[in-house]
């Protein structure tokens, strides 16, 4: 959506069925459906490739407190080969992950108090053909409501993931985050906040507009 609003004409793809994506949809592995696109040709009716790997196997909640207490289960880390077909589309692109130990190149990151929003939701961009500034990172104003440790704390953002323990609810999501177009709560716990991609989308346009003029 942030790309949309950015000016982009938006081709989605999800290993799962979204019904409640806005977008044209390819339902299928991402990873095959770029292979396709990249042997086809087709990849070249593109101006950006925007990727977000499945973050489960290296992000800090996995790596923290889920598996030093044996839950969950086992994750991919789909990074590189991400990269690899990213690199190989010749295209300028996203890869987003959330914090955590993926090895991308932090050459963004960007959270919810830079857009005013109601979530921190801390996600690190690597860009790879373009680069732009590096937005200045506001200081929080506070918690994020609820429990953590045993102590609860009220504040300014909720919890945009998981349940209980003072989490959003979905109607308090879809407000913190600027969604309107599911009510899915798994959607929403695993999106981005549109403003997001829309800041990078019009700092990739103004940088395209540089290199032109």
């Amino acid at each position: 959506m942030g790309y949309s609003l950015a000016g982009f004409t938006v081709d989605g793809c999800d290993i799962a069925e979204r019904p409640n994506y806005p977008f044209a949809y390819h339902r299928g592995d991402a990873l095959d459906y770029l292979a396709h696109l990249i042997t086809s040709g087709e990849i070249r009716r593109y101006a950006l490739v925007h990727a977000s790997p499945p973050c489960q196997d290296k992000c800090a909640l996995t790596v923290g407190t889920n598996r030093s207490q044996g839950w969950g289960g086992d994750h991919d880390d789909l990074v590189a080969p991400t990269r690899a077909l990213l690199e190989l589309a010749g295209l300028p692109y996203v890869m987003e992950q959330p914090n955590g130990r993926a090895a991308i190149r932090k050459d963004l990151s960007l959270c919810g108090e830079m857009f005013g929003l109601g979530v921190l939701r801390h996600r690190n961009f690597e860009l790879g053909g373009w680069a732009t500034p590096r937005p200045v990172h506001r200081r929080h104003r506070g918690y994020v409501r609820g429990y953590r440790h045993g102590i609860y704390r009220d504040g300014p953002y909720v919890a945009a993931y998981g349940d209980g323990g003072g989490k959003a609810t979905v109607a308090e999501m879809q407000t913190a985050m600027g969604i309107t177009w599911t009510d899915v709560h798994e959607e929403l716990t695993e999106a981005i906040p549109p403003a997001y991609t829309r800041w990078i989308g019009a700092a990739f346009l103004t940088c395209r507009q540089e290199v032109l003029v």
